[in-house]
């Protein structure tokens, strides 16, 4: 039989206040669910703590040695409960996102700010991997809440879908296609292009649906990261096929991003979090805010 907090909290109040019927009416509970309460400590314990008569209440000597200790398991349990209560009401604490690269760019950090705005005190901690590292780091339990590029279905997620990412020709001026509103694949035959690897995600989900419209396109280059490809592209070794959240119109000089259709394909970017379980209330309040988030690319 493990120790009886609610025994030690009704010890300490009769010490405190001198008597059953006080100390009762402070607990909000009948004096003989007091009285069994005391009993049944005493009887863990095997010793007796207080000496009752029929017109006081006085300590044992083991009672009058145990108050100091009885007083620190209480405070501390009381302050442990007040904290927790207190991260209940204001949504307080830390907890970790995982998330794929390419929403750190531009995406994500609006919304941090406006949870930081909301929440000074919480801090998170990002980790950042491929989408199979995302739901790895979710169904594992070192991430409370991912986001990643929709793909097979894991029964013990939750997807939620943030937005539908286009994937966009981005080139570096001058270019041929640069004065274009838009340019379709059959126009990317010709084009040196930088590739994200065949491991990452877009490029999985890229690849699967151009192959069901019989649409071949070479990359002359292969990079792990859209921020590489990026930067070769402003570099001005060629140009890119990338999801449109992954850098915004006059965010590089020089560099223009091209709507690509023929046909338009894009990349479902989804929040994920574990079926069974519940959130902490820090990621509670991150998952609300970033589920109402209005995203445009």
């Amino acid at each position: 039989m493990k120790i009886d907090f609610d025994g030690v909290q009704a010890f300490v109040a009769i010490a405190e206040l001198g008597g059953f019927s006080k100390a009762a009416r402070e607990l909000h509970i009948t004096q003989t669910a007091l009285t069994r309460r005391i009993q049944k400590l005493e009887a863990y314990l095997g010793l007796k703590l207080l000496d009752r008569t029929t017109r006081r209440v006085e300590l044992t000597v083991v009672g009058r040695e145990f108050l100091p200790q009885a007083r620190s398991i209480v405070g501390e349990m009381t302050s442990a409960v007040e904290r927790l209560k207190d991260m209940s009401q204001r949504s307080t604490g830390n907890f970790t996102l995982a998330c794929i690269p390419s929403m750190t760019s531009h995406v994500l950090p609006g919304v941090i700010r406006q949870y930081a705005k909301a929440h000074p005190d919480n801090r998170i901690r990002l980790l950042d991997g491929s989408s199979d590292e995302v739901r790895t780091a979710v169904l594992g339990g070192q991430a409370e809440l991912g986001i990643a590029v929709q793909g097979e279905k894991q029964p013990d997620l939750v997807e939620t879908l943030l937005f539908a990412d286009p994937l966009v020709f981005v080139c570096r001026t001058p270019h041929p296609l640069q004065e274009r509103s838009s340019v379709t694949w059959s126009d990317m035959r010709d084009t040196d292009l930088v590739g994200v690897s065949s491991f990452v995600a877009t490029r999985l989900f890229m690849d699967y649906q151009l192959a069901k419209r019989n649409i071949r396109v070479h990359a002359k280059y292969e990079v792990q990261h859209h921020a590489t490809a990026v930067n070769l592209v402003a570099a001005g070794v060629a140009s890119a096929i990338l999801p449109s959240s992954a850098i915004r119109e006059g965010d590089r000089p020089g560099i223009r991003k091209i709507a690509l259709g023929g046909p338009t394909v894009k990349r479902r970017v989804v929040l994920l979090r574990a079926r069974h379980g519940s959130l902490s209330p820090a990621a509670e309040a991150f998952h609300a805010l970033i589920r109402k988030t209005p995203f445009g690319n």
